[in-house]
């Protein structure tokens, strides 16, 4: 038995604000992506909020790539952007704590057993090599959307 509905057997359930919000935003995503020009954007828009079943929600969006607007929509982005980035602040602090340990533990060592070589210079750099490559690929795995100052520009209307 298929668990893949098709179109004649998805039930026409009427359609609420939230699903109305959700299409028009996506609809928005398409425009600012280069997807549909404005007119057709603006047609489309006012079907949205005439629209009355999920069916006719569903009816617009059907010659559109959702899956490729939802992926490089720019508030979805600027969030796993920031999750990432919490990750490396994370990990920074993480290495701070390990440089004071360590530093800590040679200073004991260096007072109680007059021993001054400075052997924390060797998990410093390693962890540090750790870090840097933790931050520096965050800068590059989240490229800009292409259409995200006209979005912002379509919204701000």
């Amino acid at each position: 038995m298929s668990s893949i509905a098709t179109p004649a057997a998805t039930p026409s359930f009427r359609a609420g604000d939230r699903d109305r919000d959700m299409t028009a935003d996506l609809l928005g995503q398409a425009l600012a992506q280069g997807y549909l020009d404005m007119a057709e954007y603006e047609s489309r828009l006012q079907t949205v909020y005439d629209a009355r079943t999920t069916p006719d929600l569903r009816r617009l969006t059907s010659d559109l790539p959702v899956a490729e607007l939802r992926r490089n929509d720019p508030r979805r982005m600027a969030a796993r952007r920031a999750a990432a980035r919490r990750g490396v602040h994370v990990h920074l602090a993480g290495y701070l704590a390990m440089v004071v340990i360590v530093l800590t533990v040679w200073l004991a060592v260096g007072l109680t057993a007059g021993s001054w070589y400075f052997w924390p210079v060797w998990p410093i750099l390693g962890a540090g090599v750790g870090v840097l490559a933790h931050a520096l690929p965050i800068k590059h795995a989240f490229p800009a959307c292409p259409g995200a100052r006209r979005l912002a520009s379509v919204h701000s209307r």
